[in-house]
């Protein structure tokens, strides 16, 4: 027997692209258009009765707009959510970001027609992402049996020169409340690796700014890491560690299919630093990081994953624990760094 198609409810309130997705859904045997509905009320009117699997959410919606929708559904019916955004539509870009904070899973680039030329890989895309978060239970979780002492493991043996972070799907939102916990003035600099289509990542940066007490920008060449700074790794390009401790960029094939990739991160520093590194692994799918956290604890540094506690998706946190990550439920990790940068700091 084959399985049902996945349901998609399209949010969208222009007409020509509400039409638009409908064609591109509709073009994989996989999903099929539950409901297309042209304003979030009408979303959340329909929800209970329809179903979906899976919805696809405009961001500038008349009345309620898709953040509000976002909020709402996570609250009331968990289902999980793709933001089809105008990527570079500044307009956009904060509330977009907001809506991943508050829930929903990924974002991707608002088709423009079938004449455009980026038309085919943005309509794979769309398709490829509300087939995944299909499968993600966003449910709300209850911390259970977390510890709430200091842990006695998880300590670098060679002194941290930087703090490296990587998350996938459910990572703006592990991001900023793992970085609201920490102080604005970190004594390491932050290389950060978020999974998300290259058109956000200067959004993303932006609003991670604007969201976090520490100063975040892109990475750039050359860039000597600054205690403080949030350094994120732009759109499809492997964020990396020179010997000297600058960053720097490169077009190398992704890993997992992942540029930038995590593992490419971490071996990085593992190999340019000797070790001299703490990572943290959030929230996200597969099992990107994971290697280069086992370069990482072997050389003499240390790596924290999220516990499956609170992970939006368990993937990239299990599969880092299995390589010698320390696991803790976010709210506990900004603690934990917090103990680990004040004892090295005094050593």
């Amino acid at each position: 027997m084959e399985p049902r198609p996945i349901r998609v409810m399209i949010v969208e309130d222009s007409l020509v692209v509400r039409t638009l997705l409908s064609h591109i859904v509709a073009g994989d045997p996989r999903l099929e258009v539950a409901a297309a509905v042209a304003s979030a009320e009408e979303a959340l009117a329909q929800l209970a009765a329809i179903r979906p699997d899976v919805i696809s959410m405009d961001i500038r919606l008349p009345g309620m707009d898709g953040l509000e929708a976002t909020r709402q559904i996570m609250a009331e019916q968990p289902t999980p959510i793709v933001v089809i955004s105008a990527s570079f539509d500044r307009t956009q870009l904060n509330p977009t970001m907001d809506a991943l904070r508050a829930g929903a899973l990924a974002a991707v680039e608002k088709p423009v027609g079938v004449a455009d030329p980026e038309y085919r890989s943005i309509a794979q895309e769309i398709r490829t992402q509300l087939t995944i978060m299909s499968q993600v239970a966003v449910v709300r979780r209850r911390m259970r049996g977390t510890p709430t002492s200091s842990p006695t493991v998880g300590r670098p043996r060679v002194q941290p020169r930087v703090l490296l972070c990587a998350a996938s799907t459910g990572g703006p939102q592990a991001l900023a409340r793992l970085f609201a916990g920490l102080p604005a003035e970190l004594p390491l600099p932050v290389l950060l690796v978020q999974h998300m289509g290259g058109a956000f990542m200067e959004g993303f940066a932006q609003w991670l700014d604007s969201v976090v007490p520490q100063q975040v920008e892109l990475a750039r060449i050359g860039v000597m890491p600054q205690p403080g700074t949030i350094y994120v790794a732009p759109g499809d390009r492997h964020l990396t560690m020179m010997p000297s401790g600058k960053i720097a960029l490169s077009d190398a094939a992704p890993i997992g299919g992942q540029r930038p990739a995590a593992t490419v991160l971490f071996g990085s520093a593992a190999a340019a630093l000797d070790g001299a590194a703490l990572a943290v692994v959030l929230t996200g799918m597969g099992d990107d990081g994971a290697a280069g956290v086992r370069q990482l604890v072997e050389a003499g540094g240390a790596a924290i994953a999220e516990h499956e506690s609170s992970a939006v998706v368990n993937g990239m946190p299990a599969a880092a624990v299995r390589q010698g990550a320390l696991a803790l439920p976010l709210d506990l990790i900004a603690p934990h760094l917090r103990r680990l940068m004040a004892r090295e700091r005094v050593q």
